[in-house]
């Protein structure tokens, strides 16, 4: 029988795939497009309460400039939605902005793009699950009470759904978000047709109510105001990085692929986008800050989302208003998706470069990236445990990271198509090349623009949060870099060969005369050593008297050092030894043999003190000394499934073949039970 956790581990995760399965999880277009885009087409969700609530504390006057600052919002992402597709082509290996900055600008530049995104996906997750807890809280109510509950339980769902494997989670994923694009698409073309061509007067819950200005915004803090309410709106442009940083996990033709994909993103998007905006107006629907700013309304008002009011006036009370409101919590709970597949990737990518833990870099038994998605989930659920599950809070640290993103990497494809100009001689191949310099050189004066209007509007709001954090990891990842070169720089062979050490010194640590002593004892004159000697330590003089005399009575061929302890410590006096011993040639090694028994049960390592552990963790900084455990399996072991056991540990460092006997115990790895020398506890 398989032990709990790993029936528990199979179960969420499923069983292992072959390495040679990976062609098999890559992505059609059909799938690919609810895995990397749901986060751009779920963000329609959210952007449109962001934009009212911020007009609002002008007053309802200013809800007129809603589609305006929505049609600005479209612009920008039509722009980016362009400019991504220049990208996925140059640069079809997966590594995105990060790579296109550090191939165009440098290390640096790529390191800062790398920063700005880990952060803005960890956001993604946060806003995403926050916004869609909000949303099922419009109708219902224990959700509202249970917010951050709720959101953390999605987060370990999406968790379990993603290290089950891309191609599965995009399966999952997809009915729901073509789901919600029917839903969202067939509200907004009732509603229009209800209003243009039956001539029905459709009103929003909200539209009634009386709401007075927070402040009072006129001149420059009016035009302040716009630029905050569309820097808040550019949500809506999150997720668009996501594809071109996922390109290798599409079918072939990748890049074609990959490019149709973002262009059928884009168009659905806007689309949605600027229709909740138009709707909303149509039907006066009011969205404000704070509680405080309505005068008047029905008793008992709760606001509701904008989504939740356009289906309550286009549909009513019935089922499709819970449809609606259902199936935006859903597709806002699946935008992490996007995340949680662009976060790995580029983990994944960053680790292969040495700046960030070798870890990220493997993939689990699903072929995911398994620890990048594990981060990320961690991090997101700090997020949401930390700001309480508030979207109109975390939306303040959001934006920054994606259009620095944005702006640094059309930055450096204006420097590809330059690069590649000076050498290109085709006219037709130089046109196209001129035109795509072009199109990314608008896309980064657009973003760059926009990153400058958010930092204004947002720094003091939250946003340097997000810059802070983005110093962090820019700081963490150059650390970890030098520390890889500065080991790959050591353990660099040199062009001279080894020097031979001139003699081998062979100590077998001894605590009792018994059968893994004498083991020890002839496995160390086996490796024939220039000397050997058998220590113990002197922790208890009555002890030491009986092994002496043991000793002698046994004629044993190896002499038995003593050495006193005075304060009983073990590990010190058998340091200043082994020191002792290397201290009359530099060339000479010292190789120390630790006896020790192998214990079936866990429970049964408890039994037994652990100085050995700890005298071989020392020893192993002490240089030109060599470590080597002799173990004695006990009774106990007898019965270990070695079949489960090597598959345990199949990811570990290969083994031996190993002979299995029959049993059905679980595979747990067999606990060390050490036998340091002078411990009188263990000789019992």
């Amino acid at each position: 029988m398989a032990r709990p956790t790993s029936l528990l581990k199979r179960l969420l995760v499923g069983r292992p795939f072959r390495s040679d399965r990976l062609q098999h999880t890559l992505l059609p277009k059909r799938i690919a497009l609810p895995v990397f885009a749901s986060d751009a087409l779920s963000s329609v969700a959210y952007a449109p309460d962001e934009i009212l609530l911020t007009l609002s504390i002008a007053g309802a006057s200013a809800f007129f400039f809603s589609p305006w600052i929505a049609l600005a919002v479209v612009v920008v992402m039509l722009t980016v939605v362009a400019s991504y597709r220049q990208n996925v082509h140059a640069y079809p290996s997966g590594g995105g902005d990060y790579e296109v900055a550090t191939v165009n600008l440098g290390p640096r530049a790529g390191l800062a793009v790398a920063s700005a995104l880990l952060v803005d996906y960890v956001l993604t997750v946060a806003v995403s699950i926050s916004s869609g807890v909000a949303n099922l809280g419009s109708v219902l109510p224990f959700v509202a009470t249970h917010k951050v509950l709720i959101a953390v339980i999605a987060v370990a769902l999406l968790t379990a759904m993603n290290l089950r494997g891309l191609r599965e989670s995009g399966t999952a994923f997809a009915i729901p978000t073509y789901g919600f694009v029917i839903v969202i698409g067939g509200m907004l073309l009732t509603g229009l047709i209800r209003i243009f061509i039956l001539g029905d007067e459709l009103r929003a819950p909200s539209a009634g109510l009386e709401i007075q200005a927070e402040h009072s915004v006129t001149g420059f803090a009016l035009i302040f105001l716009l630029l905050r309410t569309f820097s808040s709106g550019s949500a809506a442009l999150t997720g668009v990085e996501a594809i071109s940083n996922g390109v290798p996990a599409f079918k072939a033709p990748k890049s074609r692929n990959a490019a149709t994909t973002l262009l059928l993103l884009g168009v659905i998007a806007v689309s949605m986008l600027f229709g909740i905006i138009w709707l909303a107006r149509l039907t006066g629907l009011q969205f404000v800050e704070s509680p405080s700013q309505i005068v008047s309304g029905p008793p008992g008002y709760v606001q509701k989302t904008v989504t939740t009011q356009l289906g309550e006036a286009v549909f009513g009370n019935g089922v499709l208003l819970y449809v609606v409101a259902g199936m935006t919590a859903l597709i806002l709970f699946l935008a992490a998706n996007t995340a949680f597949n662009g976060f790995p990737v580029l983990g994944s990518i960053l680790a292969q470069d040495r700046y960030l833990p070798r870890q990220l870099h493997t993939r689990g038994d699903r072929l995911a990236f398994s620890n990048g998605i594990v981060f990320l989930a961690v991090f997101a659920v700090v997020l949401i445990v930390g700001f309480q599950a508030e979207v109109t809070r975390l939306i303040q640290l959001y934006i920054v990271g994606v259009f620095v993103s944005f702006t640094l990497s059309q930055a450096g494809m204006i420097r590809h198509w330059n690069r590649h100009l000076r050498t290109e001689r085709d006219p037709e191949v130089r046109r196209r090349m001129v035109r795509s310099r072009a199109i990314n050189a608008f896309g980064m004066a657009l973003t760059g623009t926009v990153l400058i209007i958010v930092l204004i509007t947002k720094f003091l709001l939250g946003a340097w949060i997000a810059i802070a954090a983005m110093a962090v990891i820019y700081m963490l990842m150059l650390a970890i870099r030098r520390h890889y070169d500065r080991v790959a720089a050591e353990l660099e062979p040199t062009e001279t060969r080894g020097v031979l050490p001139a003699r081998n010194h062979a100590i077998v640590l001894v605590s009792k005369l018994h059968q893994p002593t004498l083991r020890a004892i002839a496995y160390a004159r086996a490796t024939r050593p220039d000397t050997l000697t058998a220590v113990t330590v002197n922790v208890d003089e009555k002890d030491t008297r009986n092994l002496q005399a043991d000793w002698e009575r046994r004629e044993l061929p190896v002499p038995l050092t003593v050495i006193d302890s005075p304060y009983r410590e073990i590990t010190r006096p058998i340091l200043n030894f082994v020191a002792s011993t290397r201290r009359e040639s530099p060339r000479d090694v010292v190789t120390v043999f630790i006896p020790e028994y192998v214990v079936g049960h866990w429970w049964e390592n408890l039994l037994h003190n652990q100085s050995a552990l700890r005298l071989k963790g020392r020893l192993l900084f002490e240089p030109g000394v060599m470590v080597t455990s002799v173990p004695w399996q006990l009774a106990s072991t007898a019965n270990k499934n070695l079949d489960r056991l090597d598959a345990n540990l199949s990811r570990g460092p290969a083994r031996g073949p190993r002979v299995a006997p029959r049993s059905t115990l679980p595979p747990t790895v067999p606990p060390v039970a050490p036998a340091p020398p002078g411990e009188s506890g263990d000789r019992a």
